[in-house]
């Protein structure tokens, strides 16, 4: 295989990164967190019923953390929901489907 010079290979990388002029439309550029309960859907531990059970038992008391509220509906024990939290705040990566 031939050897590329640098400049070559950075305008190659710099254009693999632009957006193409055709057009695709961007609504938002970068990585979004995930919401907490969104998290807690994906990983099983709660269903999307729950988390919205959950959500609003925390419209009603303000204050109240959402792992609080699904804890104390009985859907997920305190101790979950905390390594949950742990985890959810280490994510590094986002799984794109």
């Amino acid at each position: 295989m031939p050897q590329l010079r640098s400049e070559t290979r950075a305008t190659d990388l710099q254009h693999f990164f632009e957006y193409s002029a055709a057009g695709v439309e961007v609504l938002a550029d970068g990585l979004q967190e995930i919401p907490f309960g969104e998290f807690l859907v994906e990983r099983n531990v709660l269903t999307r019923y729950q988390l919205l059970r959950a959500l609003q038992m925390q419209d009603r008391f303000t204050g109240i953390r959402l792992g609080e509220c699904a804890a104390a509906l009985g859907f997920a024990t305190m101790g979950e929901i905390e390594r949950q939290y742990l985890a959810w705040r280490g994510l590094s990566t986002v799984e794109l489907h």
